[in-house]
């Protein structure tokens, strides 16, 4: 990927995502400028794939907005990247529900111990990540990434120590791939990045796009 001209902003809050990042492009050459508006629509109503990514690109999309309105008139930059995760099980009727991350109030525990149970143990469960590259000229890409996760059948062991190493929280679909989360996992199917929270090779070839001569859309 050829090195970008200007900053690559980042439009997140996640450490993850800027950790992530930097390994694909120099940390001195990203800012991150968080969209200044939290609020995100949400997924209620949502029941199949085609609506749920449809509501991930949205999300994303505004995000790369909200930034570019903070930085249409600041200092240089070659793009602008957000992103957006969610886990999405299957319950047993066949039925999708898109778990975001655990509520903040209340017990969080109750909540992200009856998603193991329901969505997670002996069955496999879907990360997708939508990601937006928006470019100086007004060019825009979006894209939404897959990867399967299955979890073992046998976990429910490790639950509650796992629930109170409290690593849940903040987490899309309550638990982190890159943490202690993984000894849940028995395969997984796709980017492990984009369980983290970014596809680093879809990514990378997003920006390369860009740096290369751009794209429109």
């Amino acid at each position: 990927m050829a090195h970008p001209t200007g900053s690559i902003i980042l439009g997140s809050r996640s450490p993850r995502r800027l950790e992530l990042l930097s390994q694909i492009v120099p940390r001195e050459a990203i800012r991150v400028v968080p969209p200044r508006d939290a609020e995100e629509a949400g997924f209620d109503g949502l029941a199949d794939w085609s609506e749920i990514e449809t509501r991930l690109v949205e999300i994303a999309r505004a995000k790369a907005a909200d930034v570019l309105a903070q930085v249409a008139q600041g200092s240089d930059w070659s793009a602008i990247l957000t992103a957006d995760t969610t886990i999405v099980g299957t319950s047993a009727d066949g039925n999708l529900h898109v778990l975001g991350q655990p509520p903040e109030a209340g017990d969080w525990q109750k909540v992200v111990s009856g998603w193991f149970q329901t969505y997670y143990f002996g069955k496999t469960h879907a990360a997708l990540t939508a990601v937006c590259v928006a470019a100086r000229d007004g060019g825009i890409e979006s894209r939404v990434v897959r990867t399967d996760v299955a979890f073992a059948a046998d976990g429910t062991a490790w639950l509650n120590w796992y629930l109170e190493t409290g690593e849940p929280v903040g987490k899309a679909g309550g638990y982190a791939l890159q943490g202690a989360g993984s000894l849940f996992v028995e395969r997984i199917e796709g980017s492990p990045s984009n369980v983290v929270g970014l596809p680093l090779r879809e990514t990378a070839e997003m920006l390369d796009a860009i740096l290369n001569g751009g794209f429109s859309g």
